[in-house]
């Protein structure tokens, strides 16, 4: 398997991977003989600050490209899926997880409950397990529809994954929402014979979604005429921009962005090429509807007049990267939750 989306080339992740391993090794007195495991763990973008804490670290890394380039960065990486059968290899090895972390995976995989009875096994009796997931309830509430796609089987909320963790073993105990990828829950999890008692945010957060609907059919009812009006906005927009003789370019090769444009039916009429900072995707097409991929600089070079931010998710760093793109007269066009011009 290989795989083109590499975790480093996000400023923003990398801020923010750190500040979670920090606080982990911190509040877990993790040390050199500990181990955390990370599932997913892409180019070592995570496990690199364990590492420099001297705490032992073990990548799993299915994409043998990411897993070389992990590995070639000190990281040691095993090159397969992880579940259940690779759990408990690892658990025989001895090598039980202290801290395991799944940021942003779940939700690519069918058979959640081989993933999370994998957990169960490779985690330590006292360990914790530290997993990010988009939001569902973010998701419709800010008609944030280009987080569906083919990799994504799963969208969750705490009511399933309490649920899921239950069927396995594990149990939440300790929940926080935090803003990236547009509202994601970051989940503290244990065996459920653990020492560890959940604290209240997880009853608050579960009784919240009660009042809330959120398991009825109700609460996701208007999510798609929502979105069909975003979407027929964004087209506007586009289209008096156009009309005015205006240059369009976008930015971030992402799958979100794929799904944005070809639902959209957005395409070399509109837009010139897209821009992404990982050179693993420049000289590349968007799949559907062949956009060529360039280097960020290509902004500067062709001054393109405005910029639809597919990556929106990461709006806050991009923009400040393009500050001299801004600065020329440059616009970007973000397209949700709303459409809006900065």
């Amino acid at each position: 398997m290989k795989y083109v989306y590499f975790s480093s080339f996000s400023d923003a992740m990398l801020a923010h991977s750190k500040e979670l391993a920090t606080r982990v090794a911190k509040e877990r007195r993790l040390g050199a003989g500990d181990l955390v495991v990370e599932v997913a763990s892409n180019d070592g973008y995570l496990l690199q600050y364990y590492k420099e804490l001297g705490v032992g670290v073990l990548g799993i890394e299915p994409a043998q490209n990411i897993a070389k380039v992990a590995t070639e960065r000190g990281i040691p990486t095993i090159a397969e899926f992880f579940g259940r059968e690779l759990a408990d290899r690892l658990s025989t090895e001895g090598k039980r997880a202290a801290v395991v972390h799944a940021n942003n995976v779940m939700a690519h995989v069918p058979d959640i409950n081989h993933f999370a009875a994998g957990i169960f096994s490779v985690l330590a009796d006292e360990g914790a397990a530290f997993i990010e997931v988009p939001y569902v309830r973010e998701m419709i509430n800010r008609c944030e529809f280009d987080t569906i796609y083919h990799e994504h089987v799963f969208y969750f909320s705490l009511t399933a994954l309490s649920s899921l963790f239950a069927r396995n073993g594990l149990k939440v105990i300790d929940v926080e929402l935090i803003p990236l990828h547009g509202g994601s829950l970051l989940l503290t999890v244990a065996r459920v014979d653990a020492k560890a008692t959940p604290h209240r945010r997880v009853a608050q957060m579960l009784e919240d979604e009660k009042q809330t609907g959120m398991s009825s059919a109700a609460y996701y009812e208007g999510f798609s005429a929502r979105v069909r009006g975003l979407r027929e906005e964004l087209r506007r927009v586009l289209s008096d921009l156009k009309a005015k003789g205006a240059r369009v370019a976008a930015y971030g090769a992402a799958a979100k962005g794929s799904t944005l444009l070809n639902y959209a039916g957005i395409g070399r009429e509109t837009i010139d090429f897209v821009v992404d900072r990982s050179p693993h995707k420049q000289g590349k097409f968007m799949p559907g509807v062949h956009l060529p991929i360039r280097a960020p600089s290509v902004l500067i070079e062709e001054r393109p007049d405005y910029v639809l931010l597919l990556t929106w998710n990461f709006k806050d760093e991009i923009l400040a990267q393009q500050d001299a793109f801004r600065r020329a007269g440059g616009k970007f066009i973000v397209p949700l939750p709303s459409v809006t011009i900065e």
